[in-house]
C-alpha cells in the first residue's frame, strides 16, 4: 500500500526571492558605486523568475509590485532616479515585497 497525501506537490518562489532580498540588501552598500549595477541586475532577473512563480500559481496581484521592480533595476536602460536616499528607500521596499512574494507563492506542481 502506498502512502497518498493530502495536497499535491508545490513549488515555492522563496529561494529566488530570499536571493533577491539578500542582493537588495547587499545593494543598500552599493548604491553610489559602480558594483550596483550587478545588484541591478540580479534583482532584475529574479523578480521577473518571482513573477513567473506567481503567474503559474495563478496569484497574478504579485505582478503589480514584481514587474515595477523589474522595470526599475534594469540595468539595460537604466532609470536614475538621481537621490540615494529614494533607492535606499525602494530596495528595503522592495525586499520586504520579496520575501512577503517568496512566502506566499505556490505553485502546485502536475502529479506524474
Amino acid at each position: 500500500m502506498s502512502a497518498s497525501y493530502p495536497s499535491p506537490a508545490r513549488r515555492t518562489a522563496l529561494i529566488p526571492a530570499l536571493l533577491a532580498a539578500v542582493a537588495l540588501l547587499v545593494g543598500v552598500a552599493l548604491i553610489d558605486g559602480g558594483g550596483f549595477t550587478v545588484i541591478r541586475y540580479i534583482v532584475s532577473i529574479f523578480a521577473l523568475i518571482v513573477a513567473v512563480f506567481a503567474w503559474q500559481a495563478k496569484h497574478w496581484w504579485w505582478l503589480v509590485p514584481l514587474v515595477p521592480i523589474a522595470i526599475l533595476w534594469n540595468p539595460v536602460f537604466p532609470i536614475e532616479l538621481g537621490l540615494p536616499d529614494v533607492w535606499l528607500g525602494l530596495q528595503y521596499g522592495a525586499a520586504l515585497v520579496f520575501i512577503a512574494a517568496g512566502i506566499l507563492i505556490k505553485a502546485v506542481t502536475a502529479e506524474n
